[in-house]
């Protein structure tokens, strides 16, 4: 569900795929056993099939955080336009709506869970079990935080735009400090690399031609054999 697929045909084929990536890998050892050596290893075929039944997980997973990431980089954009959209006197139902018709090119995957936020409003659900909801299909915590933010607000009667803009300031902090930290382990990352190849390329360039002047100097004769 996190990943975006919530019909019950994907967890079908999720099945099936871990089902058939097992039997693969098992049929595959067995194959190339029996070509190298004459004779198949079980507890090898067994290995080989345990690491096709996680292939599709380790996918689904690695799809899960992408669509995470790219719902926690639309999010400050969404919460400026749903201020925009209450300030100008519309209520909190209608500025999730109408922003997530307005995110639909831009931020798809935000786009489409605020309209399923829509769908169950509108099937008479309470406002707080819908985001609620919200928060599971996606697992995002920053997500999670605005969520808790909106419950607050709307069980206390407080301004709602205010809040959402506190909270699109603190995604926006968090996410320069994200980056920020992201360059300086670049920094980090780079210096063995530098160390490594670039350092002794410019130590040669510069040091050789007056190294090998040194050694024309001291053992002239040597370099003549």
């Amino acid at each position: 569900m996190q990943a975006g697929y919530r019909d019950q045909r994907h967890f079908t084929i999720y099945i099936g795929l871990r089902v058939l990536f097992t039997l693969l890998g098992v049929m595959i050892a067995g194959v190339v056993q029996q070509a190298a050596t004459g004779k198949a290893d079980w507890l090898l075929m067994i290995a080989v099939g345990a690491f096709g039944f996680f292939i599709p997980r380790f996918l689904l997973k690695r799809m899960i955080r992408n669509r995470q990431r790219r719902i926690t980089l639309a999010l400050p954009d969404a919460l400026d336009l749903t201020v925009i959209c209450v300030e100008v006197g519309l209520a909190l139902d209608q500025a999730l709506m109408r922003v997530g018709e307005d995110l639909t090119h831009a931020h798809p995957e935000l786009s489409d869970e605020f309209r399923l936020v829509n769908l169950e409003l509108k099937a008479g659900k309470p406002r707080a079990e819908a985001l609620r909801n919200l928060v599971e299909r996606t697992g995002v915590d920053d997500l999670r935080a605005l969520v808790g933010t909106l419950i607050q607000t709307d069980r206390f009667g407080t301004s709602i735009a205010q809040a959402l803009r506190v909270h699109s300031e603190s995604l926006r902090t968090e996410r320069r400090q994200r980056a920020e930290e992201q360059a300086a382990k670049t920094t980090i990352k780079m210096v063995i690399p530098l160390v490594l190849f670039v350092l002794p390329s410019i130590i040669f360039v510069t040091l050789g031609p007056a190294v090998i002047q040194l050694i024309r100097t001291l053992m002239p004769n040597a370099i003549r054999r």
